[in-house]
């Protein structure tokens, strides 16, 4: 089968991805082999292939918003069925037994593997993965559609979620892609004001389109406080500019998975008054049937750019560089 290799992490102008010619994966026990149709572009791609991440696995097969058709069974599988139409998450397995799991924290579990990253990913014809962690997606959902759902509106909803924001609450985000374009809406069907934050024009005229009650660059100043932030952007200097415009009691939630260093943080001025920075990892199995339930309901329309497979070091590329508009996606088959 045809799948786009990580052997060796550089810069994404480097083009590190080859394309290459692997065996189809037979499933376990317990697992399930999906073909692949669709892969979503997430950053945390680029920071696996770029090096930000210390690669657990090498070669490696990148990719974590998977959409495909289960096509084969390993023993003793019980809830899905060959034909079934599935999507796979970043989280990959959890041990099920350390304290975090026990404790229903499983995105925080001692031993849990992640996918494209412990585990080959979506950038390919076919994968393998656990019953356990395919979801079943909904029907009013195309493969592409769904596809940055998987990541982008899984970790955006908890990463929203974190940040306690209400009905009638004013929220900001920090950075204006796959996912914020996403939580936009969810934010916006909770009855939340939204205010968004990037300096980018088209991302700004996307977010105007989507409904954002004021769009602007992070260090431009409101026209209201905020009682909630969430920065998808992994810079930190933006922890100090969502702060600076932060009301007595807000919180700001990062959802980026590595981040720039955050700069020193003036306590009376910025973080005083029960301000709360809260970071996020991963998320639940419980966050991603929530959050797909709530996405169909609305519903959510993905705004997408499609690739080939072959092209995913030029999609790797664009992402880099903001020059994708929403969100991308590999199309697979």
């Amino acid at each position: 089968m045809r799948a786009m290799v990580l052997e060796k992490q550089a810069p994404a102008e480097e083009s590190p991805l080859r394309l290459m010619d692997i065996p189809v994966p037979s499933p376990g026990p317990g697992e399930i082999r999906i073909r692949v149709r669709a892969c979503g572009l997430c950053r945390t791609d680029l920071h696996t292939v770029e090096g930000d991440l210390k690669l657990k696995k090498s070669p490696v097969v990148p990719g974590h918003q998977i959409v495909g058709v289960v096509d084969a069974l390993g023993s003793g599988v019980r809830q899905i069925r060959e034909g079934d139409r599935v999507g796979v998450a970043w989280v990959y397995s959890t041990c099920g037994e350390c304290v975090y799991c026990r404790k229903g924290l499983e995105n925080l579990c001692e031993r849990g593997r992640f996918t494209g990253w412990d585990a080959d990913g979506g950038y390919a014809e076919a994968m393998i993965v656990s019953e356990s962690f395919a979801y079943p997606l909904p029907q009013s959902f195309s493969d592409l559609e769904v596809a940055p759902l998987l990541c982008a509106g899984i970790v955006g909803y908890r990463s929203f979620r974190l940040s306690s924001a209400h009905s009638g609450d004013r929220v900001g985000l920090y950075g204006f892609g796959a996912s914020a374009h996403i939580i936009l809406q969810v934010a916006r069907h909770l009855g939340c004001e939204v205010y968004v934050f990037t300096r980018t024009e088209g991302h700004q005229q996307l977010a105007r389109k989507l409904g954002a009650a004021w769009v602007g660059r992070a260090e431009e100043t409101p026209p209201e406080k905020l009682d909630a932030a969430v920065i998808f952007a992994p810079v930190g200097s933006l922890v100090l500019e969502a702060l600076r415009v932060l009301r007595k009691g807000g919180t700001v939630s990062l959802a980026d998975i590595t981040m720039t260093p955050i700069p020193s943080i003036d306590y009376d001025r910025l973080l005083y008054h029960e301000r709360v920075i809260r970071s996020v990892a991963n998320a639940t199995r419980e966050d991603a049937r929530e959050f797909l339930k709530i996405a169909a309901e609305i519903p959510v329309r993905t705004e997408i750019e499609t690739f080939p497979l072959e092209d995913a070091n030029q999609a790797l590329q664009a992402l880099k560089h903001s020059r994708i508009r929403g969100a991308g996606v590999l199309k697979i088959a």
